[in-house]
């Protein structure tokens, strides 16, 4: 778990480091080797290591629009993942979806930057794991913000009125994008969302990772040993803006500071110290993590640029063929096909 959480660490302040290079002084979200929209999960890596070190390659799991420390904890490719986020022919959607839209089938991984969408997906993958008559698990990541979103309180009923595998967690880092908690939902407590749907709910009120891992046992064995769905809430912080670039003019200075100072990777650090762990240890695995990222980027970065000769290729439906720019319109045709 500490080695995910590194890698997670370090590779999102790499990002952030690439994805600046040409946007400033003045922002521009379509320069540098990065283009488009960032939003980083600093400050998450307890939930998606703690969570994910009880699922293997067969289990599903979806995450939102903070992805990356979710998918390195459920074993993505990293470099393929890199690339796409890069824009490269290579990357895990060829270089078109992203880092919101990454998906690996190889370990049963996607995400959406839709509010909540993952939640539907899961619930259709545990449906189907109990059509198979397998042990395996969905797992939906969505943040506090999307707890009152249809589409979660939707899953929530069929995937307990069909005792389906899954669990969904909620990363609650206090922001709704721009908006404090309290201002979007009723509930302080985002497991209580459980009660309406008779189904098992744990709050975890702290980013401690040994904490988060252990809920998550219960969690996931409940899913796994057949006896429905469950919910699991974990406390976060989030130590960058909503999406790269955001002022952030909306959150206090002492609220910035105060999630600065919560940090869950220092925090397990101890935490294996005191049982046993040494310091030279730690500093191997987080040289090994550092090289691995490292590599990632330095490949990905390497990778050719898509041709856009197959802008349509991988498209749910292609042109057919023959068509060009000089077939005869509707309005050409008086309104026949």
């Amino acid at each position: 778990m500490y080695e995910n959480m590194v890698t997670a660490r370090h590779y999102e302040e790499r990002l952030q480091e690439e994805y600046l290079e040409g946007k400033q002084p003045a922002f521009d979200i379509s320069a540098g080797p990065i283009p488009g929209e960032l939003h980083l999960a600093a400050g998450h890596e307890a939930a998606g290591a703690g969570v994910c070190q009880h699922l293997r390659d067969s289990d599903t799991v979806t995450a939102p629009h903070r992805p990356h420390h979710v998918a390195i904890a459920k074993g993505v490719d990293l470099k393929r993942m890199t690339a796409e986020i890069f824009g490269r022919r290579t990357g895990l959607g060829s270089g078109k979806g992203g880092h919101m839209h990454l998906f690996d089938p190889d370990v049963n991984f996607a995400c959406s930057g839709i509010i909540a969408e993952g939640c539907p997906p899961a619930v259709g993958a545990g449906m189907a794991a109990t059509r198979r008559n397998t042990d395996d698990v969905a797992v939906a990541f969505l943040g506090e913000g999307a707890i009152d979103q249809g589409a979660f309180l939707e899953s929530l009923n069929l995937a307990s009125v069909r005792d389906l595998p899954v669990v969904f967690v909620i990363e609650d880092n206090d922001w709704a994008i721009s908006m404090p908690k309290e201002r979007v939902t009723d509930v302080e407590n985002g497991a209580k969302r459980a009660d309406g749907f008779d189904l098992p709910g744990t709050r975890v009120d702290s980013d401690d990772a040994v904490a988060v891992y252990e809920a998550a046992r219960e969690a996931v064995g409940h899913a796994r040993d057949r006896n429905g769905p469950a919910l699991l809430e974990v406390q976060v912080h989030r130590r960058m803006g909503h999406f790269m670039g955001d002022p952030q003019e909306y959150r206090s200075e002492r609220d910035q500071e105060a999630a600065m100072q919560r940090d869950s990777i220092e925090r397990l650090a101890t935490d294996l110290r005191g049982r046993g762990v040494d310091d030279e240890e730690l500093t191997t695995i987080r040289d090994r993590a550092h090289d691995r990222v490292e590599e990632a980027i330095a490949w990905a970065k390497d990778q050719p640029e898509p041709d856009p000769a197959d802008a349509h290729m991988d498209a749910f439906v292609n042109p057919p063929s023959g068509v060009t720019d000089t077939e005869p319109s509707i309005a050409d045709t008086g309104g026949e096909e």
